[in-house]
């Protein structure tokens, strides 16, 4: 039996473990708090000292400065649309080929596999100029087919398919082939929905990188209409006056669709990660 001496201890180390616990998240999430602040307090009270922790009355007048400056709402619209949109064929496209490569066997599929692990190594760089190059060739510049296709079939994603289809018992498969089921029919009906956690962690990664993605928006887009939400962003720091309110108020928007994408989907996004250790 447990004495009382160890009972006390056990609950000094779980009061010291939940403090710790407390303490860092609200570390973590002061960050986030301070830019909510910053996107209600005018900007010369965002650096000042003491700092304002309380919310002001400029949420109103910051959106509206920001609205006149970068279009925001029209902003909001083209990188909600593009990051969906490219989530979605790029989530396709991945477990497609995830699928392909763990579990059918063709020649040369380990070497094509490979040279899809090399591709992960190349830094993104070194692709710019030849890309800029074939879309200016193709007459794509300027276009949301420029930003959306050249990084769908996304390597790492793949990868991650992969691992976690590797997971699939060959089976279940052989089951349903000898019930009559065609590929596709399987891929769809049987594949998928065993998958959904994968598939969640994938999206959450794949929506992220498209909606924080500067570079490449950067380079093919050139006029502002079209552009997204961190190169509209980008053009509000300025060579003599940066006013903090409209950046503060910018900064909160794109944050909350990432907040919002990843709490719809977090409870597959854990298992979805960890299902890429298991081995055949």
């Amino acid at each position: 039996m447990m004495t009382n001496k160890n009972k006390g201890t056990v609950i000094l180390r779980k009061v010291g473990l939940y403090t710790a616990l407390i303490i860092g998240v609200l570390l973590s999430m002061f960050p986030f708090y301070w830019m909510f602040i910053g996107a209600t307090n005018p900007s010369g009270e965002i650096f000042s000292i003491p700092p304002n922790l309380l919310p002001g009355d400029h949420l109103v007048e910051n959106f509206r400065n920001l609205n006149d400056n970068v279009n925001i709402i029209r902003v909001m619209i083209n990188s909600i649309v593009i990051a969906l949109t490219f989530t979605f064929f790029s989530v396709m496209i991945a477990s497609a080929a995830g699928y392909a490569f763990a579990k059918y066997s063709f020649k040369g599929r380990d070497a094509i596999f490979f040279t899809l692990l090399l591709a992960i190594m190349i830094p993104y760089h070194v692709t710019l100029i030849p890309l800029f190059q074939l879309m200016a060739d193709l007459g794509w510049l300027n276009t949301y087919r420029a930003v959306l296709l050249p990084n769908l079939a996304y390597p790492f994603a793949i990868f991650l398919m992969r691992q976690n289809m590797r997971s699939i018992p060959t089976s279940l498969l052989e089951a349903a082939r000898v019930d009559g089921a065609g590929e596709f029919k399987i891929f769809f009906r049987v594949v998928l929905p065993t998958m959904k956690p994968a598939l969640a962690a994938v999206a959450i990664f794949l929506f992220m990188f498209q909606w924080n993605n500067f570079l490449w928006p950067l380079v093919v887009l050139g006029d502002s209409d079209m552009y997204t939400l961190p190169v509209a962003l980008s053009s509000l720091v300025g060579m003599s006056r940066i006013d903090y309110g409209q950046i503060m108020m910018g900064t909160t928007l794109s944050t909350l669709p990432i907040m919002i994408f990843f709490l719809l989907l977090q409870r597959q996004f854990i298992s979805g990660i960890l299902g890429g250790s298991v081995k055949e």
